[in-house]
């Protein structure tokens, strides 16, 4: 038996970007489109209605923007996932709105398989991003000119040995070469992560390179550094 399809909502200002993702989805096995919208207010009430796995969300749109209304679809119990959906290289708002609860982000240059990979990791709520998409987003974080001069974010409650993994999460390593760096074994690694999954509130992985940020342990300086060498 064939399990469920994956019920994706699409939510794009432009009718010619939800027409192509709709086609796109039509033809993928596994994946069912269930709603569009153009704008935040309806994703929002389509997200209600129709109870998607997840949202593939644009962030530039008339009136309520893809941050408010991601913060809204994922405030609730049973929330869906959002995705979004950006012309990264120019919006400097991707960083807002997985602050606000988006599970990741896929770029509309990208790939079509590579999107529909997204949609597909999201909705299995893995630890979403491959290292080397979660490098991606670090890069843009480092050259992004948004403001972050406030004070670093304290975290308590977590042992020396998890703000080191911490520390390498927000530095874009996998598991496997956080393994490697600590000398310790990947299973090892990856219980440290699910500790930092449940003591921090995070919901995925790209939270946690967020609050590595937030928290000053990991600086624009060291990450522009670490990049260099992790992509190399």
């Amino acid at each position: 038996m064939n399990p469920a399809p994956v019920r994706v909502l699409l939510v794009d200002d432009q009718p010619l970007i939800r027409s192509g993702l709709r086609m796109l989805m039509a033809d993928s096995e596994g994946l069912e489109v269930v709603g569009e919208a153009g704008t935040g207010g309806d994703a929002v009430r389509l997200a209600a209605e129709q109870g998607p796995d997840v949202v593939v969300m644009d962030i530039r749109m008339p009136g309520m923007d893809g941050i408010e209304a991601t913060r809204r679809i994922t405030s609730g119990p049973g929330a869906p996932r959002v995705l979004v959906l950006t012309t990264f290289d120019e919006d400097e708002h991707v960083y807002g709105a997985l602050r606000a609860g988006a599970s990741g982000f896929a770029v509309k240059d990208m790939a079509l398989d590579e999107i529909l990979a997204a949609v597909r990791l999201v909705a299995a709520g893995d630890a979403l991003l491959a290292p080397a998409v979660t490098r991606r987003l670090i890069a843009d974080f480092v050259r992004a000119p948004v403001a972050r001069e406030r004070p670093p974010r304290v975290v308590e409650g977590i042992t020396d040995r998890e703000r080191e993994v911490l520390t390498l999460v927000g530095r874009g390593r996998s598991n496997t070469e956080i393994a490697e760096e600590l000398f310790i074994s990947v299973a090892t690694a990856k219980a440290h992560v699910a500790r930092l999954f449940s003591k921090l509130g995070a919901r995925d992985r790209v939270q946690l390179v967020i609050t590595a940020y937030e928290t000053g342990l990991v600086t624009n300086a060291a990450a522009g550094v670490d990049l260099r060498a992790a992509l190399r």
